[in-house]
Parts: C-alpha cells; sequence; structure tokens
C-alpha cells in the first residue's frame, strides 16, 4: 500500500502518511470495526492486570532484599552504613522504571521531572553521607539542565510536527552549548581547568545542529531526510 499523494510505501493499519500526514483512506467491511473494538479491549485488561501483578511481586521482592541489607548494617555497624545506598538506588529503580507500569500511558512530561527529582535526592543524599559539598554547586545545576533538554526533547519528537527538523538542528546546537555550561560548574566546584573537553561537544552537536538547520532551507535534501528518517 502506498500513499495516494507522495508514493511513499505505508505500513499495514496506519491512517496517515509518516511523510506528508496525508489521510489514508482504506474501504472496511461491515461490522469489522466493532469486532476490532471489542477483541482490542479484552487482551488489554488482562495484559494490565497482569503488569500490576508483576509490578507488586518485583517490589516486594526488593523491600526484602532493601530490609535485609538495612538489619545486616543495623546489627554489625550499629547504623545504616552502606544499606542507605541500597535504599535509596531500590527507591529511584522503582520509580523510574516500575511506578509507570501501574499506568495505562506513560505520559513522559508528567514522570519524568519525577525521575529526575528522585536523581537529585538521591544524589543529594551521596553527598551529605559523604560530607561533601558537590550538590548544590555541580549535581543540582547538572540535572536541572538535564531534565530541562529531555523534556524538550520529548516536546519535539512526541508533540510537534511542523518544522521538526529546524527545531532538532537547534535543539542539537543547544545541546552542545550545555556542555559548556557543565563545564563551568565543574570548574568552580572541582577546581578543574576549562575548556578541557566541553568545546568538541560544542562542534559537534553544533556542526550536526547546523547541518540539519541549513538542510531545511534545502527542499530537496529536507525531504530526503523526512523520508528517510520521518522526521
Amino acid at each position: 500500500m502506498y500513499c495516494v499523494y507522495c508514493g511513499v510505501k505505508l505500513q499495514d493499519g496506519v491512517k496517515e502518511c509518516p511523510l506528508c500526514h496525508t489521510p489514508v483512506a482504506i474501504a472496511q467491511a461491515p461490522g469489522t470495526e466493532e469486532k476490532a473494538l471489542y477483541s482490542d479491549r479484552m487482551p488489554e485488561k488482562e495484559q494490565r492486570h497482569g503488569m500490576a501483578l508483576l509490578v507488586w511481586l518485583l517490589t516486594t521482592v526488593m523491600t526484602g532484599v532493601c530490609m535485609g541489607c538495612l538489619i545486616s548494617c543495623l546489627r554489625t555497624r550499629g547504623e545504616a552504613a552502606w544499606s542507605g545506598y541500597v535504599l535509596m538506588s531500590a527507591g529511584l529503580i522503582w520509580v523510574t522504571l516500575l511506578f509507570p507500569l501501574l499506568f495505562r500511558r506513560y505520559r513522559p512530561m508528567i514522570f519524568l521531572p519525577i525521575d529526575f527529582v528522585c536523581l537529585a535526592a538521591f544524589l543529594l543524599y551521596v553527598c551529605v553521607k559523604n560530607g561533601e559539598n558537590w550538590f548544590l554547586p555541580f549535581a543540582f545545576p547538572v540535572t536541572g539542565i538535564a531534565c530541562v533538554l529531555t523534556l524538550l526533547g520529548v516536546a519535539i519528537f512526541r508533540y510537534i510536527r511542523q518544522g521538526r527538523l529546524r527545531l532538532l538542528g537547534l535543539y542539537l546546537v543547544l545541546i552542545g552549548a550545555s556542555f559548556m555550561l557543565v563545564e563551568f560548574f565543574e570548574y568552580i566546584t572541582f577546581g578543574r581547568p576549562m575548556w578541557e573537553w566541553s568545546l568538541y561537544c560544542v562542534c559537534g552537536f553544533g556542526a550536526l545542529g547546523l547541518f540539519l538547520f541549513v538542510a531545511t532551507l534545502i527542499p530537496p535534501l529536507h525531504a530526503h531526510l523526512r523520508k528517510t528518517f520521518f522526521i
């Protein structure tokens, strides 16, 4: 099956062309739609029930392991000691991997900020546990930069259709520039010299981003990239 507008080969079941977004009109036999809705919904409920059962089973196992490590540390050392790392790591894994499975749809704009907050909490615990002071000047801003860039990437690929290739080029340039900020925070926190590695990242991501941005100004190249990578 091919698109009637641009001629791209389409996969079975698609409702629009991934390149030009032309709707695909296919005559449907009477009664087929009602049967498809019934057959699609029943296995989905069973799958969600099984997924929730798997999540709670893994949660129980992780809780048992964490409690075992905590009890072992309390009996041998009289304090949490290394078991705190186990507890915080298990909590981070549960929030990032298992918690979203309890919901019918994964909503990245909601779950991803929660993941980065939990990651920042884990890094804060490590910093305080070791009596160091690198969290506020380094880990906190770097985690915030990573969160913002991740949400921007999700927004570009998930919610934006028009001008996506041009925005992707600007996004890559922004990623390259963010490495300069990371190296700056590394400089003021740990005293490392500036411009050791960030310029390589700026040049690499900047060159690729500039190429994609210029490609949008050349219609044949733009069409080829969209047809090849569906962006």
